[in-house]
C-alpha cells in the first residue's frame, strides 16, 4: 500500500505554495473541505514526483492509491486517515468521482511523458492536472454549471502554466519539461539550456522572453476567467478571487525577476495577492 503523506507535510507545502490567502478568511467548514482536497492533491503528486524506485513503483503506488480513492464512491472501507478526511468532505458536499480520479491520471501521464510538443499537448494535460480542482471547487460551493465550468477551467489551466514557469529548473531535474517543445524552437531556446546550475542571473536571455511572454498568455487567460467571480456569490466568490489573485500574482513575481526562473524564485508578494483579489471583487460586483 502506498505511504501517506503526512498532514505536517502537506500542510508545510500549502504555506510555501501558491495557496491564496484570501482562501484562510474563509469560514472553518469550506477552509477544512478545501484543506482534504489540497491534502488529497498534494499526496497525489508525491506518489508521481518523490515515491523511489522510478517510474515503475511509482505507476503501481498511483494504481493502489486510486483504487483506494474509488471505495468512497462505492462504500467500502477507507483505508488511510487522508482518505477518510476526503470522504467526509466528499459526502458532505456531494462531490463526483471523475474529478479526483482525473488527478491520479495526470500523475500517471508524467510517468509516461516528459515532453509536450506543442500548446496544445501542454492544455490538455492541464485538462487533467489542474482543471480538475476548479471543478471540485464549485461542486463544493453548490456552484457548478457548465458556463462556469469552461471559466474556471481557463483559471485553473493558467495557474498550472504559472507554476510550471516558477519550477523550469526543478522540473527539468526530474527530467520533465514542459514548455512547448515547438516554443522552444521559436525562441530558439535549446532545452541544455535548463541544464544551468541555479544561480542568479543564470537565465539566458531567450529564454528569459519564452517565459514572459507564456506568463503573460498566462495572465491573459487568468483575466477572461476572473468573468467567473462575477457570476458566483458568498465564499465562493471570494474562493475563486483568491485563486485567480495567486496566479496574478506569480506573473507579476515572474516579470519581478525579469523571467531569471533558472536563477531566481518567482515567489508571490501577498500583497499582491490582495490587490488583485480585491480587483477582482471588485470587477466581479460590477
Amino acid at each position: 500500500m502506498a505511504t501517506v503523506v503526512s498532514e505536517t507535510s502537506w500542510e508545510t507545502r500549502e504555506a510555501g505554495e501558491n495557496f491564496p490567502v484570501a482562501l484562510r478568511l474563509l469560514p472553518r467548514r469550506h477552509r477544512e473541505h478545501l484543506h482534504a482536497v489540497y491534502g488529497y492533491a498534494r499526496h497525489v503528486d508525491e506518489l508521481g514526483d518523490s515515491l523511489p524506485g522510478g517510474p515503475a513503483a511509482r505507476v503501481a503506488a498511483l494504481e493502489d492509491f486510486r483504487a483506494q480513492t474509488r471505495v468512497i464512491w462505492t462504500g467500502g472501507e477507507v483505508a488511510t486517515p487522508l482518505l477518510r478526511r476526503l470522504a467526509a468532505t466528499v459526502a458532505d458536499a456531494r462531490l463526483s468521482e471523475q474529478p479526483f480520479l482525473d488527478l491520479v491520471e495526470a500523475n500517471l501521464q508524467d510517468q509516461r511523458v516528459s515532453r509536450y510538443s506543442t500548446r496544445a499537448d501542454v492544455l490538455a494535460y492541464c485538462h487533467l492536472s489542474a482543471d480538475p480542482v476548479g471543478r471540485i471547487v464549485l461542486e463544493l460551493f453548490g456552484a457548478s454549471t457548465p458556463a462556469r465550468i469552461a471559466l474556471s477551467d481557463r483559471v485553473c489551466t493558467a495557474l498550472q502554466i504559472v507554476e510550471h514557469l516558477q519550477d523550469v529548473g526543478e522540473d527539468r531535474r526530474a527530467g520533465r519539461v514542459y514548455l512547448p517543445q515547438e516554443s522552444l524552437a521559436s525562441y530558439d531556446v535549446d532545452e541544455h539550456a535548463l541544464d544551468a546550475r541555479p544561480a542568479p542571473g543564470v537565465t539566458p536571455p531567450a529564454l528569459r522572453a519564452l517565459v514572459l511572454a507564456e506568463a503573460d498568455c498566462a495572465a491573459e487567460m487568468l483575466h477572461e476567467g476572473s468573468a467567473l467571480v462575477g457570476q458566483l456569490r458568498g465564499w465562493a466568490r471570494t474562493a475563486v478571487a483568491g485563486f485567480v489573485a495567486g496566479g496574478l500574482a506569480v506573473v507579476d513575481a515572474l516579470h519581478r525577476i525579469d523571467g531569471d526562473v533558472l536563477g531566481r524564485h518567482a515567489a508571490p508578494a501577498k500583497r499582491d495577492v490582495v490587490r488583485h483579489a480585491l480587483t477582482a471583487l471588485v470587477r466581479g460586483r460590477a
